[in-house]
């Protein structure tokens, strides 16, 4: 990408970090260009964790990184989502590097799984989630959003990613798993390390990324085995003690798998949830009629609304897979050992499925979008609770701060993995 503000199909390099610090619309710009000329285009070598010499030394030997497909249509990244057996996980869904397999295991867990393994995995966390644990964590919901609320309500203004978005998920899923109220926060500065793609507000100078996220894996790691270790002899009703206890067919999680599946959930589940809703108070800031459209009918607009935030904001921008055989994907023929990214974030702009795909419209239905990743067996388990977490803030803030709206310019992370909000300034009228 030799001219920055090049967005023809030759101009645009998103092996190039400077791209993902294009604003939100460039990059749009340059995806449709993409889905319309290249649907299935190479792009050359990356290494988002070359040694800088003025820099801390990378301290992990990663292999060679040789290119990648980009996927940007609809119909082709759902083709790849259709055929696990073709386009693995296992290697690395999260990283366009190749990964030492250690780190895949301690950072992905089952999202960088194949079959049978994934298969086992998901069966057992699923069997976790039962009924009626899904339903106390629903009444919960409620409860987190209307107490975060009333917090930041008698100000009339606040942060709202760290004082509004943040607090729900952290705090609903903290809960879930058994994790100590002082320990929230650990929780918190851990998972927003580990998908930090080392911005310097999260890395501490001196500290090399790679660093920094291995030592937020391990604190994580070392408070679940705590915990789980508790439930071991002390059962109660949250999550960890249904997986610590759980056994389908003599199988259960091992002690590595549990605390991967807990770094999952924290990453998975908390920063993609709080970035969705900051990207929907951004979005109703910006259009005022779809707010007034969702406020005039909040019980039932929220269930569209909530999707129609999700396809906007793809807080997750891209999943690789890996070939493990040739195939031809939009004509374009590859290799085994050939990476793709499927971009989420294009996908869910598609013309061709969606009508007028660049307005944002909380009654759009149907909303066939890859938010919560394409249909196959790596759909997102939490889609429903994140759905639900999104819906109840929405609701108790247009009850309580019906005038809310973003008060400035978001602060974004700089990444090209989460399509995050680190900071956004919020005015409303005080309430008591």
């Amino acid at each position: 990408m030799d001219d920055p503000g090049d967005l023809s199909a030759d101009g645009i390099d998103l092996a190039d970090h400077r791209f993902w610090d294009r604003p939100p619309v460039e990059r749009a710009r340059a995806f449709a260009t993409l889905r319309r000329e290249r649907p299935v285009a190479w792009f050359g070598n990356l290494n988002w964790f070359e040694d800088d010499p003025a820099g801390p030394p990378v301290p992990v030997e990663f292999a060679p990184t040789a290119g990648f497909w980009a996927v940007t249509r609809m119909a082709e990244v759902a083709e790849v989502s259709r055929h696990p057996e073709i386009y693995l996980s296992g290697p690395g869904a999260v990283s366009i590097l190749d990964l030492p397999p250690e780190m895949v295991e301690y950072f992905a867990g089952m999202i960088s799984t194949d079959n049978p393994r994934h298969a086992r995995l998901r069966r057992i966390v699923s069997q976790a989630f039962s009924p009626r644990m899904i339903g106390r964590i629903e009444d919960h919901i409620a409860e987190v959003a209307r107490r975060v609320v009333e917090g930041v309500g008698p100000r009339g203004h606040c942060d709202f990613v760290t004082e509004v978005a943040a607090p729900l998920p952290l705090e609903v899923i903290c809960q879930m798993m058994g994790v100590p109220a002082d320990r929230f926060g650990d929780a918190f500065r851990c998972s927003t390390i580990i998908l930090s793609n080392g911005d310097p507000e999260y890395v501490p100078a001196g500290t090399h990324p790679v660093t920094a996220i291995v030592e937020a894996g391990a604190e994580l790691t070392a408070m679940m085995e705590e915990i789980a270790a508790a439930r071991m002899t002390e059962p109660t009703g949250d999550l960890t003690s249904a997986l610590v206890h759980g056994n389908i067919d003599g199988e259960s999680l091992s002690h590595a798998e549990l605390a991967s599946f807990f770094i999952l959930l924290l990453t998975a589940g908390n920063e993609t949830t709080r970035n969705a809703i900051a990207h929907g108070l951004l979005a109703l800031t910006e259009h005022a009629h779809a707010r007034a459209d969702w406020q005039s009918d909040v019980d039932h607009v929220t269930p569209t609304a909530v999707d129609e935030i999700v396809r906007w904001a793809s807080p997750v921008i891209w999943m690789r897979r890996t070939l493990a055989t040739g195939a031809t994907l939009g004509g374009q023929a590859l290799q085994a050992g050939d990476k793709l990214l499927l971009i989420y974030a294009s996908a869910n702009r598609d013309e061709t499925v969606f009508d007028a795909p660049e307005r944002f419209d909380v009654r759009r239905s149907p909303n066939p979008h890859v938010g919560f990743g394409a249909p196959g067996p790596h759909f997102c388990l939490g889609a429903h609770l994140a759905r639900r977490e999104i819906g109840a803030l929405f609701t108790e803030l247009f009850a309580r701060v019906p005038d809310i709206a973003a008060a400035g310019e978001p602060d974004r992370l700089r990444s090209s993995f989460v399509n995050g909000i680190k900071h956004l300034e919020c005015r409303f009228t005080p309430v008591g």
